[in-house]
């Protein structure tokens, strides 16, 4: 019988792929040294197969974009449904936030602003939105990166799909990289406590997988009798169930868009490319729903965890294995300009101002803070591990709820990155300008942040990239 197999031949390719990152991370000091996530490697063992043989096998690099598209969603769907948090926000929570969008900010500024000064001396066919990707690829993800370029595709981008996931590839070695070295700068300047600096001396190199003379941790909890159904079936028919109301609201949206003319498709288009944004949205007013009903402690949060987590690991690595080497090598030196900018440019402010609007663990938030902004939250956490292996600092905790504050936030900012596309499209400059003046009105709400959180000490020795120590004993 001839059924159709690309899904879950994908699926195999990728989780081999999976399999054979995990034995190098387990068995290479390298790998270990730098904590590259195994995703990262699988991408990169994916990249080659799927640029040069997966098409002679019928599987083109183009069947990987759906499967990227969805596990967005899901992963969003996934991370929105666990418990709401009933921690009292607080000045690090806000601190945090106002992090998260300063680097949006501050990328897209440099993104933006290279993309038109290439324009107007050595390459002068630049798509005027090239370099947004920079914030989408390195603080948003792959995920985000991919949608929104498809859309752009179809306003004349040729390949910006592959160049978004391009963007976000690079964005994963800086935080990788750069994390390190930042984590040895820590070490070497004395920023970090005397406490850090004899655990980071004691401790060992991670390979990635628990040892058997360690204790397995518990990573979810059954909350149903697995005879009626097991527990992980309910979780993921939630998270599926969310998904299908958000594919359902958007058939909606654009079946009404379509009596508007030809700009209510084009917006119907640009909200499919979003679908990320509204599937957490519906999703966090499940889960209040679900309170509400007074049966919330069905959804287990380690399950959904778990759930985010897998996609997580397979967009990651599809999302590298999608990349275009042709598309990659054509857009290659501003590409390389750009993502070095961005990458040296994030590590220098975020170590800047972290010292200066923090009040406790400053170099751990730091570079929880870079680790995400370069790649996602999962290598954020995997720099934090270093620092804080059984996280006992507020840290990851905080940059979970403040995520949640700055997603409202960059909402906006997120609608509005378009703009350049469609002006592009109905050759209409005007839209340039509308995005510079919101990344202007922007880096005005971080500066008065800045100031309002970081009080009299807010450009205490402005000409440090670390203000001080954090009060407490230094290495040495």
């Amino acid at each position: 019988m001839n059924f159709e197999w690309t899904f879950f031949v994908n699926f195999g390719v990728i989780s081999v792929a999976l399999l054979i990152a995990t034995l190098l991370r387990a068995k290479i000091r390298f790998f270990q040294r730098f904590l590259i996530p195994n995703a990262l490697t699988a991408g990169f063992l994916l990249l080659p197969f799927y640029n040069y043989a997966a098409p002679k096998l019928g599987l083109p690099q183009t069947s990987l974009e759906s499967l990227i598209y969805h596990l967005l969603s899901i992963s969003f769907i996934s991370m929105s449904l666990r418990t709401s948090s009933k921690k009292t926000f607080n000045k690090s929570i806000l601190s945090t936030s106002t992090m998260i969008v300063s680097s949006l900010t501050v990328q897209g500024i440099i993104g933006f602003g290279l993309t038109f000064l290439a324009i107007a001396t050595v390459f002068p066919r630049l798509f005027p939105s090239f370099g947004l990707f920079v914030p989408l690829g390195f603080e948003l993800g792959p995920g985000q990166a991919l949608s929104i370029g498809l859309g752009w595709q179809e306003l004349g981008f040729e390949g910006a799909g592959s160049i978004g996931l391009t963007f976000a590839a690079f964005g994963f070695l800086w935080a990788c990289f750069g994390g390190v070295f930042l984590i040895n700068l820590g070490i070497r300047k004395g920023w970090l406590t005397e406490k850090q600096g004899k655990l980071l001396q004691k401790s060992k190199i991670r390979s990635g997988v628990i040892a058997e003379h360690e204790h397995p941790k518990a990573g979810a909890f059954l909350t149903t009798e697995s005879e009626a159904i097991d527990s992980m079936t309910v979780n993921a028919a939630v998270v599926a169930g969310v998904y299908l109301v958000t594919y359902l609201f958007l058939k909606l949206v654009s079946w009404l868009l379509g009596f508007v003319g030809p700009l209510g498709e084009e917006l119907a288009v640009n909200l499919w490319g979003l679908s990320f944004v509204f599937a957490a949205i519906f999703a966090i007013v499940v889960r209040k729903l679900v309170d509400a009903a007074g049966v919330g402690r069905v959804l287990d949060d380690g399950s959904l965890t778990r759930i985010s987590g897998f996609s997580v690991d397979l967009l990651v690595a599809a999302s590298i294995g999608a990349i275009s080497l042709a598309v990659l090598f054509k857009n290659l030196i501003p590409l390389l300009v750009m993502v070095t900018v961005a990458g040296v440019a994030t590590m220098v402010y975020t170590l800047w101002i972290s010292s200066r609007v923090f009040t406790d663990h400053r170099f751990e938030r730091a570079i929880m803070l870079y680790g995400a902004s370069t790649g996602t939250l999962p290598t954020g956490l995997a720099l934090l591990r270093v620092l804080d292996p059984e996280f006992e600092t507020p840290v990851a905790t905080d940059y979970m709820y403040g995520s949640g504050v700055a997603f409202f936030l960059v909402i906006p900012y997120i609608l509005s990155i378009n703009l350049p596309a469609y002006g592009f499209a109905r050759n209409d400059p005007s839209r340039y300008l509308i995005m510079a003046a919101l990344l202007a009105v922007y880096l005005v709400f971080v500066i008065v942040m800045f100031r309002l959180l970081g009080g009299k000490g807010a450009f205490r020795r402005p000409g440090r990239i670390w203000a001080g120590d954090q009060g407490e004993s230094r290495v040495r």
